[in-house]
């Protein structure tokens, strides 16, 4: 584990404690909790709806908090970063232990290629975060108004129509702006993608904030890499296609590029109303052309990085390592059963004799024991050349072919032996009722059993359906991805009579191919328990209308969305609960359908200023330093002392300047001629005696304190944050470019 991660864990830990000591605001411990991943879960506000009325749920100290309306000893989700779903053996390994010891023993894979684990207690992140990093995991800005985690397609390297490998461009976009400076005053998350092909769904750049597609240009009569640049794009409520903003970056110039997005996003992007914050709406207000405008003269001004091209030097070095040699399926005659898998699960790569196995996971779930298993079939065939993928399975790169027989026989054995992977039957969706507050129908309740009814027929179904994709949402959020899909469905809800009854919003004619190149229509919502009706008369009106090589798109397009809706009608009429009372339950759920358990949604997090978050760090150390003291180390006191006055004087600082760096000479350089010459960080009575403790400590660098001189200059650091509160309060937290 790296020391500044480890660090980083330590402040979690020490504010967690300030928090419980009602020290520290609810909001930014809020947002501080979820830049690592910590996040609420269905129920963590101490009520269930049984249907009729919600009841309170006994949990411990009910009257401690760990967020708004969340109470602190409520199981939540620890989401975990996976940059471009690259994992290794030992990482599944250390993923299976922690699932096993301190959740529900799922692991969950995300549309996002993150693993999600439930039912987790805040009081066991930080020992999980210190496990998770001994292998190279974090967990740091996995939620939060931040850069979330980095997607890239799972056949990069070894797709048969790519341009080039795009893994080493998003990992190394993932290690510049995760903690960046300039990342970190963002009203909502932003989420970048990373493709290596156009026609292909991949990284699915279309539908992302910020999204690069490889490039090949000639210049000076060489080919050069790059990236066709996409800006804006976003699902959710309001989906928004992604707009263009550089034909072409050269390879150099991409890192650069992302930090001045990102500024010129944190700087104009809206921080009020949270509905309105994504970069997508920014995009739209101003035009492509002004946005690409203010980025291309941001990117003037940025002060020159080496890590901007750092990792270039690796680029010719850089290459997977298969386990096996190469080999070929010989003729021999296989079951019938393998070769059904072969046929849906089994890639060929672009390198002669190796393929790519999808290990198909059911709701994108796989359970602890099943993980470590997968763990030792990795380490047999393929070593460390494993990835998540969007659409919630994992992959086994570079298997040697004539290993394909065993590994299927392997992989049966511990229950991932499914066929159908990126077929009608390997359905997307999001934890809907089961896990998120936001929910409102049962996603996953209704992708189950979806699955089990086409899966029960699959054998029968025309090849023209086989391969369209369905994709529900439990909500209108879209984290199902439902906009991209063929066949889409949202959650929400109708009243007949005095009941609520569960409902699904339908989406037709999405575009999973071309990095999800069109979206869906919405076509009129219906009750959740005809969607397999829907389904069913929705695909054979396909089938019988569809035109020779029609595709599903195509066909929706023809018919139009009147049509679309007439197909669907007959569904959408609502029973009386007498009549038909299984309506008003949801899938998997016995209780009389309600929206009481629908909590406050953390998906961003609270708006919280750039200054609120980067003096909590401060106040943190500030705690560890009396902890050192209590502890009779004065040195370490000190140091804490300090670092906690530099911490406090930066948050400052960039509420004015953004690029102060962390050099402590700068630092207390800015604020000696912003805050302590001008007198804007005077006390009314106190005058500069509060900054005169940090301008002194900065000058004596000399001898090992004692006890007293560490507390002295514990209780100075205290004075001293407490001034820079004053201060910013004072004079407004606007954050200022200087040019």
């Amino acid at each position: 584990m790296s020391d500044d991660l480890a660090h980083e864990i330590d402040i979690f830990e020490g504010q967690m404690e300030l928090m419980g000591q009602g020290k520290l605001d609810e909001k930014v411990f809020a947002e501080t909790r979820l830049r690592r991943g910590v996040y609420g879960q269905r129920y963590d506000n101490g009520q269930r709806h049984d249907g009729f009325e919600s009841r309170e749920l006994a949990f411990e100290e009910m009257e401690r908090i760990k967020g708004p309306d969340t109470l602190w000893h409520a199981p939540g989700m620890q989401r975990i970063k996976v940059p471009g779903g690259g994992l290794t053996p030992d990482q599944l390994d250390m993923l299976a232990q922690v699932a096993d010891e301190y959740s529900d023993g799922i692991l969950h894979i995300t549309t996002r290629q993150d693993i999600q684990l439930h039912f987790v207690h805040i009081e066991d992140t930080p020992d999980m975060m210190r496990r998770l990093a001994s292998v190279g995991i974090t967990t740091r800005e996995a939620c939060g108004n931040s850069v979330r985690n980095v997607t890239c397609c799972h056949l990069a390297g070894v797709c048969r129509t790519e341009v080039f490998d795009a893994t080493p461009y998003s990992e190394a976009f993932a290690e510049f702006l995760l903690g960046h400076d300039d990342v970190q005053d963002f009203g909502r998350k932003f989420k970048p993608a990373f493709s290596g092909c156009e026609a292909e769904a991949c990284g699915l750049v279309m539908m992302h904030d910020i999204g690069y597609l490889a490039q090949v240009q000639e210049v000076d009569g060489k080919p050069k890499r790059g990236f066709k640049v996409y800006v804006g794009g976003g699902l959710g409520t309001v989906p928004h296609q992604a707009k263009v903003l550089s034909e072409f970056t050269p390879e150099e110039e991409i890192l650069p590029l992302a930090q001045a997005v990102s500024r010129v996003f944190a700087r104009l992007g809206e921080k009020r109303n949270r509905n309105r914050a994504r970069i997508k709406f920014l995009v739209a207000k101003l035009g492509i052309e002004e946005f690409r405008r203010l980025v291309e003269e941001e990117r003037k001004t940025l002060p020159h990085d080496d890590r901007w091209t750092a990792y270039m030097d690796t680029l010719p070095h850089y290459e997977e390592k298969p386990s096996r040699p190469p080999t070929f399926l010989n003729g021999q005659v296989r079951s019938s059963e393998f070769n059904q898998w072969f046929e849906t699960n089994v890639y060929s790569q672009r390198q002669e004799g190796y393929s790519v196995v999808t290990v198909n996971l059911p709701l994108g779930d796989l359970t602890s024991q099943q993980t470590w298993e997968l763990a030792d079939i990795a380490r047999k065939y393929v070593g460390d050349n494993v990835r998540s993928t969007v659409e919630q399975n994992i992959v086994l790169r570079w298997v040697s072919d004539s290993d394909l027989p065993n590994l299927f026989e392997e992989l049966k054995e511990i229950g991932l032996g499914d066929s159908g992977a990126g077929t009608i039957v390997d359905i997307t969706a999001c934890p809907g009722t089961d896990t998120c507050k936001l929910g409102i129908a049962s996603s996953r309740g209704l992708a189950g059993e979806l699955r089990t009814r086409l899966t029960a027929k699959s054998a029968s179904l025309p090849d023209a359906i086989k391969d369209l994709k369905i994709k529900i949402s439990g909500c209108f959020n879209s984290c199902g991805q439902h906009h991209v899909s063929d066949i889409g469905f949202f959650g929400n809800s109708r009243r007949s009579g005095n009941f609520k009854m569960p409902h699904f919003q339908v989406i037709l004619g999405g575009k999973w191919h071309d990095n999800a190149g069109s979206y869906g229509l919405a076509v009129g919502a219906v009750p959740s328990r005809t969607v397999p009706e829907v389904v069913d008369t929705i695909t054979s009106r396909y089938v019988e209308e569809r035109s020779k090589g029609e595709t599903f798109q195509d066909w929706i397009g023809r018919i139009g969305k009147k049509e679309a809706r007439n197909i669907i009608q007959p569904f959408m009429q609502l029973p009386a609960f007498e009549q038909e009372p299984e309506y008003f339950s949801d899938w998997g759920d016995p209780r009389v359908f309600s929206l009481g358990d629908i909590g406050i949604g953390e998906c961003a997090g609270e708006v919280v200023s750039l200054f609120s978050m980067e003096i909590s760090p401060a106040e943190s150390e500030a705690f560890e330093a009396q902890v050192a003291l209590d502890e009779n180390d004065p040195a370490r006191a000190d140091a804490l002392a300090y670092s906690s006055m530099l911490k406090a004087a930066r948050a400052l600082v960039r509420t004015q300047f953004l690029d102060v760096g962390d050099s402590p000479d700068r630092i207390v350089q800015e604020f000696k001629s912003r805050f302590f010459d001008t007198e804007l960080f005077f006390d009314q009575y106190a005058k500069g005696k509060f900054g005169q403790y940090l301008l002194d400590r900065h000058s004596n660098t000399n001898g090992t304190p004692d006890n007293d001189a560490a507390h002295r200059l514990i209780e100075e650091a205290l004075l001293f944050i407490e001034a820079t509160h004053a201060c910013e309060s004072k004079v407004g937290g606007n954050v200022l470019v200087e040019i």
